[in-house]
């Protein structure tokens, strides 16, 4: 199989309780996740190491990931989080960019009310900070926000953005039509790559190549080869089917619609945007 990095995954663990969204109404995905629960898989998969992203809206969460990657080389890289309306958001910033193993932080703008919150005038001087550092800037996931991430990208050209999870297109519903505008605005905008992750999850019953390469064709179209990158969502993945699954199928399509720039889709871009600064 094809070498990757896997750029988004996620740990946890339920005794640290500061998981808000994570209950048992979710099933098989509220219990314990180490990375050993899926190196396996991954191993067999080809995946060279992985980015740990914050999964908790707390700094203690980030320490827990970064101790991890401290002990822990297969873990590439950690996306964070700090308290962006917090009077000491520069100093957290700065603190976390002094460890080799942050790489980006992600403000968890999907689960706030207010749509438009990552505009706040008062989050400028912090993001522009964050570009400094060369800190990426993981765009938390959902298809309405999509276009104020392309007003947030137009506002700061320095900064690195990644979409997580191709701004979650209804794949289940098979109404694209917005999502792809949407999606191409933001791809106008060349500070921003796109992770190919977290496709499965929205699926639905559409989880055929057909359903997905129709989503990864648009990416494609959109970002080209040099602003696309792999990554599982696990565990989260295992909501909808299996890290084998998802590899074997991420690299049929990968295969299909990046043919040629197979290495850059897998590996080679996430060295570049997250992984530049640690070298």
């Amino acid at each position: 199989m094809m070498k990757k990095i896997d750029t988004h995954m996620h740990v946890w663990r339920l005794e640290r309780g500061d998981y808000d969204w994570l209950s048992s109404e979710l099933g098989s995905i509220y219990r314990d996740f180490c990375i050993d629960d899926v190196w396996a898989e991954a191993d067999t998969a080809s995946v060279q190491g992985v980015i740990l992203v914050q999964a908790a809206g707390t700094l203690a969460e980030t320490e827990f990931m970064l101790s991890l990657a401290h002990q822990d080389e297969r873990i590439a890289g950690v996306v964070g989080w700090v308290d962006l309306e917090s009077d000491d958001a520069t100093q957290q910033i700065s603190r976390l960019a002094d460890n080799e193993h942050i790489v980006g932080l992600r403000p968890m703008i999907a689960d706030l009310p207010q749509a438009d919150w990552i505009l706040d005038d008062r989050f400028t001087p912090l993001l522009a900070q964050m570009a400094q550092l060369g800190l990426v800037l993981d765009g938390h996931a959902r298809q309405d926000l999509i276009q104020i991430k392309t007003r947030l990208a137009e506002r700061h050209p320095d900064l690195q953005i990644v979409l997580n999870h191709a701004g979650k297109p209804p794949i289940a519903s098979g109404d694209l039509a917005t999502w792809s505008k949407d999606l191409a605005g933001l791809a106008a905008c060349p500070n921003v790559t796109c992770k190919m992750s977290g496709l499965l999850t929205e699926a639905g019953p559409h989880t055929d190549d057909d359903s997905i390469g129709a989503v990864v064709e648009h990416v494609a179209a959109c970002f080209g080869p040099e602003r696309v990158m792999w990554g599982s969502d696990w565990p989260v993945l295992t909501l909808a089917g299996t890290y084998t699954q998802w590899a074997q199928q991420s690299e049929r399509l990968i295969r299909r619609h990046f043919a040629g720039h197979e290495q850059a889709v897998c590996i080679t871009n996430a060295e570049r945007i997250y992984l530049s600064r640690k070298g």
